[in-house]
């Protein structure tokens, strides 16, 4: 039997590839893609710190290392949420 304890995950997420453009979750059989145009929270994060990623809830995904909070919505439809998405990092 395999129980779960308070606050794990019960779905499988996964970040199946990471690029210089950006990375794609894995999630139910679905494939999402975060550029780092739309969430440049990411970008020039460590490999570890990005694979760390847990859905919460159905849909919601969050990576504790980074503190970054995303709906399936918003990383499907980031034109919709400009004060999230159009953060940028200086240079």
């Amino acid at each position: 039997m395999n129980l779960l304890k308070h606050g794990e995950s019960i779905s499988a997420v996964e970040v199946s590839n990471i690029s210089q453009h950006g990375i794609w979750l894995l999630a139910h059989g679905k494939e999402l893609f975060l550029s780092y145009a739309d969430f440049p929270w990411f970008r020039d994060q460590t490999v570890k710190a990005i694979l760390n990623v847990e859905e919460q809830s159905f849909g919601h995904f969050y990576w504790p290392d980074l503190d970054v909070d995303l709906t399936e919505e918003i990383i499907e439809h980031p034109e919709r949420f400009p004060l999230l998405s159009n953060v940028r990092v200086s240079s």
